[in-house]
């Protein structure tokens, strides 16, 4: 046997050739959003070439430009939003792909904000009966519409629950449940309005409270309260295309505890129901599916996170201009207690 002479390039060379090869699955469905994020005014030429010309992060610097810088942050020291943009949907612990040519854009809750308005009430009504209540009512229509709240309404169905339980088991245990006893924690204010029986009339009696101190020493929580109601008009939904192609265990996870004294009954309920809602899958709090291509479908995805986006930043503006409130020698609070981490504790 006879071998061939030996030579210095038998095998060819590799330098200056591609050392690697990726392929993403439907990522046409990504140059689609960029172009119409291009069409949006929300992209540039200039921002593709800073971004390397990659498409998710190109995505996301887009994005991001959309939001702010200062409302990022403002959301960021409040509240934990991660958003992002996909083409699948959790269904029965895997993904599934949403629809041909659809993509969703999802804002999930990992954490939650937390608003103390105890003291808030307590001022509002000392200037005028009942104007305390009509604050907290009109805030509490508002926050319902765009985003999960835990406030003394999951805290007094927690405790109904916990009663039923303890009725349901044996005579020996029953000794060692322990109420919360949400219903005597709330404002005398408050837990008078839940008897109201025409909450029609009580609505009306409501708005002419607050627009009769609309210029009063509170104005500017009171025109801060309009802003939400105006952002609050257009609900803010999941799709209901999205919802059936994912399976979730719960609805969304609150995006902002409303308590009204530290550590009163309601943040004791939230918390014991916190060790539990990180357990399964939660519903995002923002979850609309739509087709890249389709013009209008994505300028309704950009109107919905914009007006989410609003809302957060006007609702998180006056909860930190009412700490600094709760600090000042008007509040004539000593100290503010600071709950650490806002985020949902979990077991």
């Amino acid at each position: 046997m006879h071998l061939a002479p030996a030579f210095a390039q038998a095998l060819p060379t590799l330098a200056g050739l591609p050392t690697e090869y990726s392929h993403e699955f439907r990522a046409e469905l990504v140059y689609h959003l960029c172009a119409a994020l291009v069409r949006e005014g929300l992209g540039t030429a200039d921002s593709w070439n800073q971004c390397g010309e990659n498409a998710l992060v190109f995505v996301k610097h887009a994005i991001m430009r959309a939001i702010g810088e200062e409302s990022w942050n403002l959301l960021q020291r409040n509240v934990e939003y991660h958003l992002e943009v996909s083409d699948v949907a959790e269904r029965e612990g895997f993904n599934q792909v949403i629809g041909q040519g659809q993509l969703a854009v999802i804002v999930a809750c990992g954490g939650s904000g937390y608003l103390k308005i105890g003291a808030a009430i307590e001022a509002l009504e000392a200037v005028e009966p009942g104007l305390g209540a009509a604050f907290y009512w009109t805030l509490t229509c508002a926050l319902y519409r765009v985003m999960r709240v835990y406030n003394h309404d999951d805290a007094l169905q927690y405790e109904e629950r916990l009663r039923e339980y303890a009725e349901d088991d044996d005579e020996d245990n029953k000794a060692q449940y322990e109420f919360p006893e949400v219903e005597k924690a709330l404002p005398d204010c408050i837990r008078l309005s839940l008897q109201e029986d025409r909450h029609d009339l009580w609505t009306l009696n409501a708005r002419r409270l607050l627009y009769r101190h609309a210029n009063g020493r509170y104005a500017s929580w009171i025109k801060r309260l309009r802003k939400l109601q105006q952002l609050a008009r257009v609900r803010v939904r999941l799709t209901q295309s999205f919802i059936e192609e994912g399976n979730y265990d719960s609805p969304p996870l609150p995006a902002l505890l409303v308590a009204f004294k530290e550590r009163d009954a309601i943040t004791a309920c939230f918390d014991e129901e916190g060790q539990y809602m990180l357990e399964g899958s939660s519903e995002p709090a923002i979850g609309v599916a739509f087709d890249p291509q389709n013009p209008d479908e994505v300028r309704q995805v950009v109107r919905t996170v914009e007006r989410f986006v609003l809302f957060n930043h006007e609702l998180f503006q006056w909860l930190e201009e009412l700490q600094e409130w709760e600090k000042s020698e008007e509040s004539h609070a000593d100290q503010r207690v600071d709950r650490g981490e806002p985020s949902l504790r979990a077991a």
